[in-house]
This record gives structure tokens, sequence and C-alpha cells, in this order.
């Protein structure tokens, strides 16, 4: 990939300042006590299976290794650094090393794939999360749903980018987005053809100084395309449209964020092929505000929606007041919440009962049950 601070239009790389990277006042009080023990600020862009690449203040970008210690400290994954974290990076010894990942302003989340509880970062102090999606076999309002919950619940703002307009008649583009907008009262969409028009233009309220944008959204739906349309340059190789499908094929690998010539920062996320929920029960209430509203009207408070008697959800389903569809998906929702409480309960279960374990073990002989109590006390 090419330097993500090079400017094509005038050939000359723009200055690189540490608010156009991200930097604030908050950042600045995390970072201090660091930068009295000789580390320096860093934004981290990309992130390999062996390290991360961080750019710093002036623009030049360094690799960096995690140090043991962090790997260590880190409860889970989600406390490791992730694209667009400000870390702290030592250059003192032969590589470089990340020693902390500064308190983040945002984070962009969703749940390991498969059983796990954890939760996987996708990208981190973001301001805007934009999902491209197409008007035909793309767009599903449910897949939408899960992604509002997910961006909204981390203080961001939803965007909706519908690419490849050009493939439906304008009045079936403005039922779409009318559909869209139904979803959620925060959500903006914009109809668009990457191909041909300027995506600068389109999304310009938020490539800002300083504000970063995530691009997410399923494979071959034009996010590379748009990064390049933006960046006026080649930087993100895009595939061919397969000709069955209609759809362009995946190619974006890796995860990165770059500086973009004329202000703000963008991440490009490879495509996603499920987004499963991590949230809580207080986000999933408001984002099914009216569903939750007719829940307060069943005849039991223990309700569970499907069958039980004087339910007044299903008695909205059944007069066609409530949409199946969404009803369906308020109830998947709901036990994916559920179902992730469940585990990440028995997860902290089993942490607590193998830290007792260890506890157990190294108290075995006097000088370690003494030194055990001490740690205990807070005592030095």
């Amino acid at each position: 990939m090419s330097d993500p601070t090079f400017d094509p239009e005038n050939g000359i790389f723009p200055e690189v300042t540490a608010e156009a990277l991200g930097w604030t006042e908050e950042f600045e009080q995390a970072f201090a006590p660091y930068k009295k023990k000789g580390l320096i600020a860093g934004r981290l862009i990309r992130e390999t299976k062996i390290n991360f690449t961080a750019l710093l203040h002036d623009g030049e970008d360094l690799d960096a290794f995690v140090t043991g210690k962090l790997w260590h400290a880190a409860e889970s994954d989600a406390d490791l650094p992730a694209v667009g974290d400000w870390v702290a990076i030592d250059l003192k010894g032969d590589d470089p090393v990340i020693h902390c990942v500064l308190p983040r302003m945002s984070r962009f989340s969703r749940k390991m794939a498969g059983k796990s509880s954890d939760e996987h970062v996708i990208c981190a102090n973001v301001h805007y999360v934009v999902v491209v999606t197409d008007p035909l076999s793309d767009f599903n309002l449910r897949r939408l749903e899960r992604y509002f919950m997910l961006i909204e619940k981390t203080g961001c703002k939803p965007v909706v980018v519908i690419n490849k307009k050009d493939l439906v008649s304008p009045e079936e583009m403005e039922e779409r987005i009318a559909e869209v907008k139904s979803l959620s009262d925060l959500v903006e969409v914009y109809p668009m053809s990457a191909l041909h028009d300027d995506p600068l233009e389109v999304l310009e309220d938020y490539f800002q100084h300083g504000k970063t944008v995530a691009l997410v959204g399923s494979s071959g739906m034009g996010k590379s395309t748009i990064l390049n349309r933006v960046l006026r340059m080649e930087v993100m190789d895009t595939g061919d449209v397969n000709d069955f499908t209609g759809k362009g094929r995946h190619t974006t690998t890796a995860r990165e964020l770059v500086l973009l010539p004329g202000g703000g920062l963008l991440v490009d996320n490879p495509g996603m092929r499920e987004i499963q929920m991590w949230t809580d029960e207080q986000t999933l209430r408001e984002a099914f505000a009216d569903i939750e509203a007719l829940s307060q009207q069943c005849l039991f408070h223990d309700c569970k929606h499907r069958s039980d008697k004087g339910c007044a959800i299903r008695a909205a389903v059944e007069d066609g007041s409530l949409d199946m569809e969404r009803y369906e998906a308020y109830l998947r929702l709901e036990e994916e919440v559920k179902e992730l409480k469940r585990r990440r309960k028995k997860r902290k279960m089993m942490t607590e009962r193998w830290n007792k374990r260890g506890n157990r073990v190294k108290a075995r002989n006097l000088n370690d049950r003494i030194q055990m109590e001490k740690d205990e006390r807070g005592e030095v």
C-alpha cells in the first residue's frame, strides 16, 4: 500500500500534525506519565499477525511489537491494541515496543465468531461508522439493524451508503432509503455510484480534520473503490465484478487506517461475513423501543412473547401493526444477548476459579503466604 499521507493532486506530502491524526487534550493528559519516561505516542494504522504499524506525529511510520507485560495484563483480547488506537511506544531497544494503549474515546466491536464470548474490537477511536451495501442482493434490513445496535452502543454516528444506485430505479431507491431510516432516528443514508460519483462530495460532512470514519460492510460492496476515489489514487486493489452474481469480488484482506489528503482519517475493513452481537439489554431495548413499549402491556411481566396468553407483542403482529420480520429479529437478538450474558458469567466464574487455584499453589510455603497477604493489603 502507498504511504497514507501522500497527496496525489499536489505531488507532495501534506503536513502531518497530532491534531490531524485525531490527537486530543484527553489523549495528551493520558499520555503525560509515559512522555516523562521518554516514550512517544503513535496511532496504529495497520495490524499484522506479528506486529502493528504506528503513524507518529511527524508523519513517520514504524513497526512495533506488543510487550509481553501488556499481553499478560490484558484481561481479554479487547484490551490489546487495535487499529485506530493511540499507544505509547518505547524506541530504546532493538525494536520499537508498545507499552500501553491509551484510554479509548470509542471502540466499534462485535462478538468473536463462533461460541466465544470474547469481544472483537474492529477499530478504535472512531467518530462515524459508514455501512456500505447495495440496493439488491446485499440489502438486508435485519443485518443493518444489527449494525446500528453495535454502532450506537459505541456513541458513534451510523451512516449508510447504498452503492451501485444505478441497479434500481429512483423510486425503488427512495423506498430503500425510507426502509433504512425507519430502523434508526440517528442514521443518515446516501445513494451512490462509487465508480461515477465523488465520495468526497457525498460524504464531505464526515471527512473532517481529525475525525475518523470506519468503512464496513459485506465483501464486494465497493469499500475499496470508495477509498481509492477519496485518495484520488489506486491504493487498494479492487476485484472484478462477478458476472453471475453482479457483485464485486472481495479484495481488502487487512484492516488499515489512512490519513486523507483533504483532512480526516478512514479505516477500510475486510468484508464481514457475520455480525454477532456485542451489546447489552439496555441497547436492545433502545433499538426496539416500539416493541419494548408493547411489552409493558403484556398480561404477565415474565411474558416470553411467543405463545404466552395475553401477549401484546403477538397481538400487534397478528393485527398487522408490528412487522413480523422485526418481531422475529427482536426475538433472535434477545436470545443472543441472553446467551452472551450467560457465557460472560461462565467465563468470569472460570477465571476466578483458576485465580484461586493459582493462589493456593503460590501459597504452599510460608514466605509466599506472607507476600500474598501483603499484596492483598496493598503493602509494598
